[in-house]
């Protein structure tokens, strides 16, 4: 029997997909990354998964896991791989409201999660645009983070146990649903944001939180980024550590935004240049509870504290959402960032984080350095800025590869000097290889090599990426 017999007779002839019926799965969100896998797989348990991938060891088959196929760094790239896909893989095995745990597998739909967890009035607080179609084993892969990171951390802090097929077909049980449990090294964090090149995630014991009775969301406008650092401090400060999220965008995200999604809207009646979408969640009753007159105590806080910074000159305009509608206008304004930012190919996208005091000098020195670089240049950020993490991007005027990598090359400069780091949360795999071969500590990098080399002697599984080749 050949490889693809073999494969067909573990999971039945439906779910090995070929020719045809495998092309969808070799093109990624962004169309960058087109491929012609081998064959794409879709076992329905753990024990298909270890069958298969045996199969594939066996016969030095490169292996390529799947989920959403929402990244953006090409680390489902499968040229003549097999790709193993979770989604049918898609039970939530268990919700435990009193341990606030879930139990789920890798192909769960981010989404659905949310929604079977808000039964229980519960979230799995981990939520970004892509959610609707991303799935567990993807966003443990990379180590997701998202819009509210800022109050729950991303998804390597959402994690208790995980249950993961290695390269040899073993199947390796960190299912361990305790929040201690210090018995040597931490596998299950080695595996989260290692991108499927050390083993395939099947299912995964997560972290639920209790869900906000009510929200208070608004957008702000402040004189600077600094002044914007001062506001977060002070939101955290009057909320008890109850925000959420805190996203800036300025005033050229604005313009796209309004140019590029039909209906799109000022945010203010008056333009601003640092503009933030800012969000409370209050789970006391105390805050949640309407009032007499149908107010909620926590968007009155909001409100209050919000006109005490007006009158002091930390922020110059602010618009509470009145109504869920005018909270998710907000929302999509900021979610529909990949949209409005990967309008053409030709552009430098990055994913950095500096320390939070750091955005503003971070944006003054790499627009300086663009700037004498390339006159025709146009930039497009956005940031999750209470965390410190942006998305800055250039549309550059000078469209040669060389001229782009040079761009890349003074944003990893800028970052360094300040302390950050090149991949704040969209992952490695293919794109940011050189980037990781320039900066990353050669002590580390070699670590790594070492690691990926013992638990993957046959370099199969999900190769070439995260870890660059040593020279």
């Amino acid at each position: 029997m050949d490889l693809l017999d073999k494969l067909t007779s573990i999971l039945g002839e439906p779910h090995v997909l070929t020719g045809e019926a495998a092309a969808s799965y070799g093109r990624d969100w962004t169309g960058k990354y087109i491929s012609a896998p081998l064959a794409v797989i879709r076992p329905a348990n753990t024990a298909e998964v270890s069958a298969a991938v045996t199969v594939c060891a066996a016969a030095r088959q490169p292996i390529v896991p799947v989920s959403g196929n929402t990244g953006l760094s090409g680390g489902t790239h499968a040229e003549g791989a097999v790709m193993i896909s979770l989604a049918r893989m898609n039970k939530i095995r268990e919700i435990r409201p009193e341990a606030r745990l879930a139990i789920a597998e890798a192909g769960v739909i981010l989404s659905s999660l949310h929604d079977a967890v808000d039964a229980h009035d519960l979230v799995f607080p981990l939520t970004f645009g892509a959610r609707g179609s991303a799935m567990i084993g993807g966003v443990l892969s990379t180590n997701a983070g998202g819009s509210n990171v800022l109050r729950y951390g991303n998804t390597r802090a959402l994690c208790l146990g995980l249950e993961v097929v290695l390269p040899d077909g073993r199947v390796m049980d960190l299912m361990s649903e305790l929040h201690k449990d210090n018995t040597g090294y931490d596998l299950k964090h080695l595996m989260i944001g290692g991108e499927g090149t050390l083993g395939l995630i099947t299912g995964a014991v997560l972290k639920l939180s209790p869900k906000p009775k009510a929200y208070a969301t608004a957008m702000l406008a402040c004189p600077s980024l600094p002044d914007a650092l001062t506001a977060l401090n002070h939101l955290q400060e009057a909320s008890g550590g109850a925000v959420e999220a805190f996203e800036y965008m300025p005033r050229a995200y604005i313009e796209r935004h309004i140019a590029h999604i039909k209906g799109a809207r000022e945010p203010f009646e008056a333009p601003h240049d640092v503009n933030i979408l800012v969000e409370i969640g209050a789970t006391a009753p105390r805050d949640a509870t309407p009032l007499a007159d149908g107010s909620i105590p926590v968007v009155n806080a909001l409100e209050v504290t919000l006109a005490e910074m007006l009158q002091q000159g930390a922020i110059s305009d602010a618009v509470i959402a009145r109504s869920d509608t005018q909270r998710r206008e907000m929302w999509a304004r900021r979610e529909e960032a990949a949209e409005i930012t990967l309008t053409t190919p030709m552009l430098v996208d990055s994913d950095v984080s500096v320390p939070v005091d750091q955005v503003d000098t971070f944006l003054e020195r790499i627009s300086a350095r663009v700037r004498a670089m390339d006159p025709d240049a146009q930039e497009l950020t956005v940031s999750h800025l209470g965390d410190g993490n942006l998305h800055y991007t250039v549309y550059p005027g000078n469209e040669t590869p060389e001229h782009r990598d040079a761009i890349r090359r003074a944003v990893e400069e800028v970052v360094a000097e300040l302390g950050g780091s090149f991949s704040a949360e969209h992952g490695i795999g293919l794109t940011k290889l050189p980037s990781m071969q320039r900066n990353k500590d050669a002590v580390a990098l070699q670590v790594m090599t070492a690691i990926k080399q013992t638990l993957d002697p046959l370099g199969i599984m999900n190769p070439g990426k995260v870890v660059p080749k040593m020279e």
